[in-house]
């Protein structure tokens, strides 16, 4: 009785955010039904899909479906099924099975669906569209770090997200999804917070430094970053999953490691941009190349990543690992005075609760602390919209990025008059007279 008390008394008595750590805790518990469903590509947009998800031990032998998608539900019968391979996931005595099926031989910018499980027991359809094998618009939205209070305090923020901006094509997620790499039951708060979200929309994933965890002298990356996933290995070796580039409509999205061996990436990074036929370049990794806040200075990165960012002329490089917001761009080392009409765009956001303050000696053109944010972005043609958003749904910052034949691309800044977000402007303190009914 006495644990069944302690439960009941954590129940009513603690914050609302505590309830939902609890909540997780206990559905984290894997069962025969598919949870923790992710779309992700391993492979070309135009013509494959991968999808992994979890059960309990007791499902040995799992598979997925897919149908090109009809408005008659008879579309089912037009299924056909892959098999999934299975492995087995142990931990502090804690044990699950992940599945993973990648499709291919997919049609070019066909609305597909898809479901996954085993004998009886499914998941829902969910339908996805593959990429245009053609340069053509597309849409993605942008988050920095996720990381802490996920099932409260994050939730909003990616569903606000895709309420603003339905047919985005997929999220880019630059580290710091949750905050202790092995712990399950934060892993369980991330997934349920974007619930079908991971499911529909493909998700471009790369670890921040809490998805690492230190045993000994050494840091590791989380023991559940690659049963969750299955993204391209076409990285350098020993970087499978977290380093890594695709191909998407006349760009490429490249996945960078910042945790570790950055010098070892170079002449990897070198290569994919130098053969780089797509007309927009877009990076993405945890630290940032410039840092918005006092005393988390990336020296080495910076001098490593950043001369092959510039010699490529790469368009973003989109980060985190700051918990402030900051918009800049091409800046030389020791360099203050800028241009802010051209060159690589460098973006720090953050879309969880967690917030710091912003450097003193500020870089960026843009700044906020204490804010929550996702960023939609949106290409056409030699245009790329670029909108900050809140995670109450109001617009922060704006720009247009133009190419320019022969010459760096042109900003447009269109970020609002309103000033910017700091501590001090919004920290408020609770008015009595302010009541709810």
């Amino acid at each position: 009785m006495r644990p069944i008390c302690l439960i009941l008394l954590l129940l009513f008595t603690a914050p609302a955010y505590a309830n939902e750590h609890y909540r997780a805790a206990v559905d984290s518990i894997p069962s025969k039904i598919p949870d923790r469903i992710v779309l992700n590509w391993s492979g070309d947009p135009t013509t494959t899909a991968s999808i992994t998800w979890r059960t309990d031990t007791s499902i040995t032998q799992a598979e997925g479906q897919i149908a090109k998608a009809d408005a008659s539900a008879n579309f089912t019968t037009w299924a056909w099924i892959k098999n999934a391979r299975t492995e087995k996931w142990e931990h502090n005595g804690n044990t699950a099975h992940f599945h993973s099926v990648t499709f291919k031989g997919l049609k070019p910018n066909t609305l597909y669906a898809y479901r996954v499980g085993s004998d009886k027991i499914w998941s829902s359809w969910y339908q996805f569209r593959t990429a245009s094998a053609e340069p053509d618009e597309f849409t993605f939205i942008y988050f920095g770090d996720a990381q802490n209070n996920l099932l409260a305090l994050w939730a909003r923020t990616i569903r606000t997200a895709v309420l603003d901006a339905p047919h985005a094509d997929f999220i880019i997620h630059a580290g710091d999804l949750i905050n202790r790499a092995n712990r399950d039951s934060e892993w369980q708060e991330w997934f349920e917070s974007g619930d079908w979200i991971h499911a529909k929309i493909p998700s471009i994933s790369t670890p921040g430094n809490h998805e690492y965890y230190k045993n000994g002298d050494k840091r590791h990356l989380s023991v559940l970053w690659r049963p969750h996933f299955t993204l391209p290995e076409n990285g350098p070796e020993g970087f499978e999953e977290t380093t890594y580039y695709t191909d998407y409509q006349g760009a490429r999205i490249i996945s960078l490691n910042s945790n570790e061996g950055r010098e070892e990436q170079v002449p990897w990074l070198e290569q994919v941009l130098k053969n780089n036929p797509n007309r927009w370049t877009f990076v993405t990794f945890h630290h940032p190349v410039y840092s918005a806040s006092d005393g988390r200075d990336n020296k080495d990165l910076r001098e490593a990543w950043k001369p092959i960012f510039d010699k490529y002329a790469v368009d973003m490089v989109l980060q985190g690992h700051d918990h402030t917001y900051a918009r800049g761009n091409n800046i030389g080392n020791g360099v203050t005075v800028r241009d802010s009409t051209k060159g690589t765009v460098y973006v720090v956001s953050v879309s969880g609760p967690k917030q710091y303050k912003l450097r003193k000696d500020r870089w960026m053109t843009r700044g906020a602390e204490n804010t929550q944010l996702y960023q939609v972005i949106t290409v056409s043609g030699d245009t790329l919209s670029y909108r900050a958003m809140t995670a109450v749904g109001e617009l922060y910052d704006a720009f247009d990025l133009v190419k320019q034949m022969g010459k760096p691309n042109k900003l447009i800044d269109r970020a609002p008059q309103s000033p910017e977000r700091r501590w001090k402007n919004t920290l408020k303190k609770k008015n009595k007279d302010d009541k709810v009914y």
